[in-house]
């Protein structure tokens, strides 16, 4: 019995997870006969022993099961299957209520599968799983794909980096199964990692380089300053433009006092 702690009870938005796992416990607890074989004729005065056992047996099966699969639904919707009391009717009346409409179930299946694409370059194995699990359920919905068809469909879902395997297939003049593509899918994915790996290391390669190579030319040196272009302008007159020295003004007051020429070097 403790493999019943992994049985749900039945809410009705999880029937189909429900439904699976209630006919596995009941086969592990070997008490399905019920559910396999059709009931046998009632026993009477007249049975064989041979038909009475195989009566007490079916109705054993039938009545442990309708138990069993009673007690792991939700009592708010006991009430809707209560009156049954054998296991077949009971399942027929469950599925009646709580199976989604194939129609329904096919159209939400093929926006899933029209959607899904591989994002990045990692994943691609679990990617094509996910898509073959689709495929085998609409497959069940009589929703058929060729497999022709599914490798071109996955091979339009890879990414760009996936874009000279693509181009390698459609150039390739043998058709790959599914089993194929995926293995090679997972060889370029395998590639593709290591050329990426690469990459980085020979960027860091060269940052390195170059960082030292700066280091190494420069070394102790002092950057130099840019030069600051000062506008001249005259300490006796006050005026831009030009020095003390070539000053007009300057020049006659020094005249003026008796000095001669100012000197050229003076730069006041």
């Amino acid at each position: 019995m403790n493999i019943s702690c992994d049985l749900p009870i039945l809410k009705g938005d999880n029937y189909k997870v429900w439904k699976e796992r209630v006919l596995l416990h009941l086969g592990w607890m070997d008490i399905d006969y019920a559910i396999r074989k059709d009931e046998p004729p009632a026993i009477t005065e007249t049975s064989e022993p041979d038909a009475v056992d195989l009566y007490e047996k079916w109705e054993r099966s039938n009545r442990l099961s309708v138990m069993f699969i009673k007690t792991n639904i939700s009592a708010s919707i006991r009430g809707s299957v209560d009156q049954y009391d054998k296991v077949r009717d009971l399942l027929k009346a469950i599925d009646e209520q709580f199976t989604t409409s194939e129609k329904s179930l096919a159209s939400t299946l093929i926006m899933q599968f029209s959607s899904i694409k591989l994002t990045g370059t990692r994943g691609v194995r679990e990617h094509i799983m996910r898509l073959r699990d689709i495929v085998a359920q609409l497959k069940t919905l009589e929703v058929t794909m060729s497999e022709s068809f599914l490798v071109h469909f996955i091979l339009c879902t890879l990414p760009q980096q996936y874009t000279p395997f693509k181009i390698s297939y459609n150039t390739h003049k043998d058709k790959w199964s599914i089993n194929e593509l995926m293995t090679m899918c997972v060889q370029e994915e395998e590639r593709l990692i290591m050329e990426e790996g690469e990459k980085v290391n020979l960027t860091t390669s060269n940052s390195g380089k170059d960082r030292k190579k700066f280091v190494g030319t420069n070394k102790g040196k002092i950057p130099t300053q840019p030069t600051i272009k000062k506008e001249s302008k005259c300490f006796f007159c006050k005026k831009k433009g030009h020095m003390k020295k070539d000053c007009p003004k300057f020049k006659s007051w020094f005249e003026k006092k008796g000095y001669g020429k100012p000197k050229e070097a003076s730069g006041k």
